[in-house]
Parts: C-alpha cells; structure tokens; sequence
C-alpha cells in the first residue's frame, strides 16, 4: 500500500485493541502498531473502535510514545445509564468506563476523544436519556456520533418492543447534536492559535471560495486557502498526502480554519 502512495493506514475492528488474543505468539495491537511505525513512508497510524475492557495500560503507554499513531480514539459508550448499557449488553458498566477514559488521557497527554450515542433504545426512560447529556458534559467528548434506534434483524432487541416513539427519537437526537455543539466549539477555540500538522485530502468550495480541507492528527477537519504565488509570481498547489503545518485563525464546532505556514 505504502509503495502505491499511500500516507496514512487506519485499523478498523469492532474491538480493535482484542487483536492478537488469538495467536499463539501473544502479541498485542501496541506490537502491530510497532511494526507499522517502522514502515518507511507510511506518515500516519489510526485505529478504531475502541473497547474500553481490552485497552490496558501497558497497550496504551506504548502507542503513546509512537509517532506516527495519531492522538485520537473512538471509545463508544452508546448510553450514559447503567441499567441502559445492561439491556444494551455493552458489557461494562459507567464506572469502568469513566476508569477508562480517565487512564487514557492520563497515559496519553493531548489525546482527543469521540464516542457513538444511541438514542431511543428499547425502554429509554427521559431520566435514562439525560443521564447520558449529563455524561456528555461530565466527559465532553470532542466528537459525538449520535443515531436514533432502529431495529435489526437477528438481534436480542429486535425480539423487544420498539417503544420509543420515532418524533421523541428525534428530539433526543437533536438534543444531543445541541449538547455537544456546545462542547466541541470550546473545545476547538481552544486550538486557535496552534500550528497544527495536517494531511491534505481534498478541496472543498463554499460561496465560491475555493479551499483547501485535510484532518489533523488529532482527525479534525481543517479548512485553508490556497497558497499565494511564489516571488516569482508562480502558482503553488498542495497535493492530496501532503503533511503540511497550519496555524489555526477560526473554529467552529465542526472544524477549525487557518492557513498554511509551510508549503
């Protein structure tokens, strides 16, 4: 992949940090991430989902100190209610998971966070759904990704009573979105002013202003300008895969603006 041009590798599993529990050489995800950071060329490491029983610290500490796996971690928590992530059969309760994410930024400095919510599940009280605002703000997450419950086919829940009305579903999604736009404005204001590393991906146009867009290490989107002529008057254009430095000027919930101070 890498002798193709590829920049940047993303693991993906349902439960990531599990790998390696079935070899016979009782190697873990930090050993494989190891391996990848030596790959010469390969600029970036990602992985996702997190499962907050499988990450230990040991695994943490090392992926820490490796750079090129980038500060960023999804560690689903899907309801702020005990007795909600019981019928959900999440398998820990909020207490290890608070144990958890406090023993990640502890272990890991400068590491941001997402997380999925599930709206609307089987029986979800008002009560069960403003425990999980209350986490959100307890945590404050710098990205939610939120959805209403549907049923699945072949699933426990798909046997229960759908009971959660589709319009409140809505609300408490909408809800939600609210919250945490809140949460993550601030979080990103506090990014102005930092110069930023950022892979280049694509261009975006708004308004007729074309610019330039790329995730930083920490994934946040980060929109920029295109480059002024050199001295002597030549156009400069960015490529996709291009690690370029940012300094951030503006935030909003969603993303962070600047322009490039290297080319």
């Amino acid at each position: 992949m890498v002798d193709k041009g590829a920049k940047e590798l993303t693991l993906l599993g349902q439960t990531v940090e599990s790998y390696g529990l079935d070899l016979p050489e009782k190697s873990d995800l930090a050993d494989l991430m190891t391996s990848l950071n030596a790959i010469e060329g390969l600029e970036r490491i990602r992985f996702m989902t997190s499962y907050p029983r499988y990450m230990t610290d040991s695994m943490l500490e090392r992926m820490a100190h490796l750079p090129k796996v980038c500060e960023h971690l999804n560690i689903p928590v899907q309801s702020g209610d005990d007795a909600m992530l019981k019928r959900m059969k999440r398998g820990y309760a909020l207490d290890e998971y608070r144990e958890r994410i406090a023993r990640v930024r502890e272990l890991w400095p400068g590491i941001t966070l997402s997380t999925d919510i599930i709206v609307g599940f089987c029986g979800e009280t008002e009560e069960e759904f403003q425990h999980t605002l209350d986490l959100l703000e307890e945590i404050r997450f710098d990205v939610v990704h939120v959805a209403a419950y549907s049923v699945r086919p072949g699933t426990v829940a798909a046997r229960w009573e759908d009971d959660v009305p589709l319009a409140e579903k809505k609300r408490r999604l909408h809800r939600v979105e609210e919250v945490q736009a809140n949460i993550a404005l601030k979080i990103n204001q506090e990014h102005i002013g930092n110069v930023e590393q950022v892979m280049v991906e694509d261009t975006n146009v708004t308004h007729g202003r074309r610019q330039w867009k790329g995730r930083s290490r920490s994934n946040k989107w980060v929109f920029f300008p295109e480059p002024d002529a050199d001295a002597f008057g030549n156009a400069r254009a960015f490529q996709p895969g291009q690690l370029m430095q940012v300094r951030i000027e503006h935030a909003t919930a969603w993303s962070l603006q600047g322009c490039a101070v290297t080319v």
